[in-house]
């Protein structure tokens, strides 16, 4: 199901890929993040993505004009995973509440390798 949001002048329809694509460019912007994962299910290898292909390692749903974000990423060495998290899920609920003037219900995050980028 789609966000939607109506208004006095007709309805707004906001696709989840347009959400996914904006919450992992939100994603990126914050301390500790190294980018977005995709996981080989089978090999069970996890592949660091790029830019373009970010919403690949982010998915959204949306029930009843709630919207719930699952990310798998990257973390850089050295940090602490709870705090990354934590900013992580502040920074994006606000950013995509705003962006979207639909509610973030829960973001559920999966870490699923480390970087040491230094």
């Amino acid at each position: 199901m789609k966000g939607s949001i109506t208004t006095k002048n007709g309805e707004i329809t906001i696709d989840n890929q347009v959400i996914a694509k904006y919450a992992g460019i939100c994603a990126l912007g914050c301390f500790g993040i190294v980018g977005m994962a995709m996981v080989n299910v089978k090999d069970g290898i996890v592949k660091l993505l790029t830019r373009d292909n970010i919403r690949k390692g982010v998915f959204v749903s949306v029930k009843d004009n709630k919207i719930t974000i699952e990310f798998h990423i990257i973390v850089s060495f050295g940090v602490s995973i709870s705090a990354v998290v934590n900013n992580l899920m502040e920074s994006v609920k606000y950013r995509v509440e705003e962006f979207t003037s639909l509610e973030v219900e829960r973001i559920n995050i999966y870490v699923e390798s480390v970087k040491d980028i230094g």
